[in-house]
């Protein structure tokens, strides 16, 4: 057990109020991991000034230098890796393969944005007059406000924190309150590894108080979010109201198709990743499968099969499989969403039950469930679970398949398995999602391409990138035309 403080203008300080809150194990409700400060808005107006007087100097920074601290800070990540793995394990959930999966795509985000410490490219281009030059660079937006949930404690941060240092913002972050412990573990690296006082504020409390005064607060510039739809709905209106930048990232309800021409055999393992991976609490978890009814009956019982091997229990042991959901809410929600599903006449063929005995009687554990014979308009068809919990659909063709997958609210993320080369290039016109994969799960995204949805799941992109990705969310694009002419010249006019 540790007790974590938050990170501000370069101390580490208990709250203002002296309250505290346990981190607990989802896998054992009686080990705490940690105890961490209650903060409140006092907490906030101090981060948020630290920020604000540091920004002047850190824009200043060269930016080659910044990455060169981000570059320290991955080195120390990798250097913590294990340690960093077991934490995230014992704190979120997760089987201790994706805890140090985790960690290493925050190392991956750290060491891609140094390198953009010494690019940050914008462009230069022809002027239609003479002796005009034209060009476009990013500058820093300002103070950023950051939310981060807890699925991935120490990678999404690493996603917001990185690129927004390295384009010059200064940063005032608040996690969630089921993960403080794996957030301070991440602010730590920055500190270590050299970051100047103020540049980087870690504030833990809750997300009502906390997290949206942050979002309001009057000195922050912009805001990043990762989290339920309807927390970021309400941080847009926030926002909208006074014309503050937010990207959102909100979640999905993603579908994997197997067509009937489908490597069966490998359908299942990434149908068996996407629905059960992380206990299926991940954004892009493959909670639908849609099945071309030739193939509907075999993939099912395939699919159930392979399911039914899943071990259950504490991610810290070798065997397991799938670990727990996060904390009491989710347990009870998920419970709640499989009676909705059997009341609306779904078909129950696997799991569908909490499982407290044995190694599970002192965590929140579901058994990976299946629903067979749902129709697309139910609700366990058209909402975020968020838990070990996935619907296998029956689908006409190649068409209906695309047509039940875009039925819904959101557009995160989608998959198709075939063998045709033209069905492959048809779902990745007509997926109404802001990733696709060919052969492959909805889950397991790269650090070197944009993330984010369309519709419900939000917008704006981050996870690297280049154009379209974190650097946009992260900067802002000025223009600057020189003429050393000696004249007034004015364009499309003087030709």
């Amino acid at each position: 057990m540790e007790r974590v403080k938050n990170y501000i203008n370069g101390k580490w300080v208990d709250s203002r109020s002296g309250e505290t809150f346990d981190s607990i194990n989802p896998a054992n409700r009686d080990e705490v991991i940690g105890i961490v400060p209650k903060s409140g808005r006092e907490d906030v107006d101090q981060a948020v000034k630290a920020a604000r007087g540091a920004y002047e100097a850190w824009r200043f920074t060269p930016a080659p230098r910044r990455g060169e601290i981000l570059f320290r800070a991955a080195e120390i990540l990798l250097r913590d890796k294990e340690p960093l793995g077991k934490l995230e394990t014992r704190e979120m959930g997760k089987i201790l393969p994706e805890g140090l999966g985790d960690v290493q795509e925050a190392i991956d985000m750290g060491y891609y944005m140094a390198g953009e410490g010494r690019r940050l490219s914008g462009e230069t281009v022809p002027s239609e007059l003479f002796n005009k030059d034209m060009k476009s660079i990013r500058v820093p937006v300002g103070v950023f406000g950051l939310i981060t949930p807890w699925n991935f404690p120490i990678a999404i941060p690493g996603w917001k924190v990185f690129p927004a240092l390295v384009c010059g913002n200064t940063v005032v972050f608040k996690p969630s309150s089921d993960t403080p412990v794996c957030a301070t573990k991440f602010v730590g690296a920055l500190a270590e590894a050299g970051l100047p006082k103020g540049v980087v504020n870690l504030v833990h409390g809750p997300g009502g108080e906390v997290g949206e005064y942050l979002v309001s607060h009057p000195e922050v510039d912009a805001v990043s979010f990762t989290g339920s739809f309807d927390t970021g709905r309400r941080l847009e209106g926030i926002c909208g109201a006074i014309h503050r930048i937010i990207a959102a990232e909100m979640g999905g309800k993603n579908a994997i198709i197997v067509m009937d021409d489908a490597n069966l055999n490998l359908a299942v393992e990434g149908g068996i990743w996407g629905a059960f991976g992380t206990t299926g609490q991940r954004c892009t978890a493959a909670s639908r499968i849609v099945v071309h009814k030739r193939v509907y009956r075999e993939f099912t019982e395939r699919f159930r099969k392979a399911a039914s091997r899943l071990k259950l229990g504490d991610g810290l042991q070798k065997a397991t499989d799938v670990g727990p959901v996060i904390n009491q809410s989710q347990f009870n929600k998920i419970l709640k969403y499989i009676e909705i599903g059997k009341k609306e006449g779904a078909k129950l063929i696997l799991g569908g039950k909490a499982c407290q005995k044995g190694d599970c009687s002192k965590g929140y554990f579901v058994e990976p469930t299946i629903f067979s014979g749902v129709t697309p308009e139910m609700r366990i068809a058209q909402e975020e679970i968020f838990g070990p919990v996935v619907s296998v659909i029956k689908a006409e063709d190649l068409e209906d398949a695309i047509q039940i997958v875009n039925r819904i609210p959101y557009g995160l993320s989608s998959a198709i398995y075939t063998q045709d080369v033209n069905s492959s290039a048809v779902a990745e016109r007509d997926l109404e999602t802001g990733i696709v994969y060919i052969n492959a799960s909805t889950i397991g995204a790269e650090i070197q391409l944009p993330f984010g949805g369309v519709k419900h799941s939000g917008y704006g992109r981050e996870e690297a990138g280049g154009r379209g990705g974190a650097l946009d969310t992260y900067s802002r694009w000025k223009v600057i035309y020189r003429d050393f002419s000696g004249r007034l010249q004015k364009a499309q006019m003087d030709k």
